[in-house]
């Protein structure tokens, strides 16, 4: 019975997620996966890009139910920014800058 009143909250959590560009590079492609899968899954921007500043919401439920993700953001200068274990349920706001 307890087990049902906690997956009640995760199950029903909106997973939006607004990214937000806050590096000095344009961001070229964007992953979110489910943290327990071993590949990403496909480029949410499609034919966009992301200018420094620049800002897009994204819906990141794959349909699990889970609400753990990592983000890997790719650049045109060629760098990759991998962040782990982000709670798309808490989080409403996810801002890339540089390492």
């Amino acid at each position: 019975m307890l087990l049902a009143s906690f997956a009640g909250p995760a199950a029903a959590a909106d997973r939006h997620v607004t990214i937000v560009n806050a590096t000095n590079d344009t961001m070229v492609r964007f992953y979110a996966s489910n943290s327990g899968r071993t590949s990403w899954e496909e480029d949410i921007l499609g034919d966009r890009i992301l200018k420094p500043g620049q800002s897009v919401r994204i819906n990141v439920d794959d349909g699990t139910g889970s609400c753990i993700y990592d983000f890997r953001a790719d650049f045109d200068d060629g760098q990759k920014l991998t962040r782990t274990r982000i709670n798309v349920c808490e989080v409403s706001t996810y801002r890339y800058t540089a390492n």
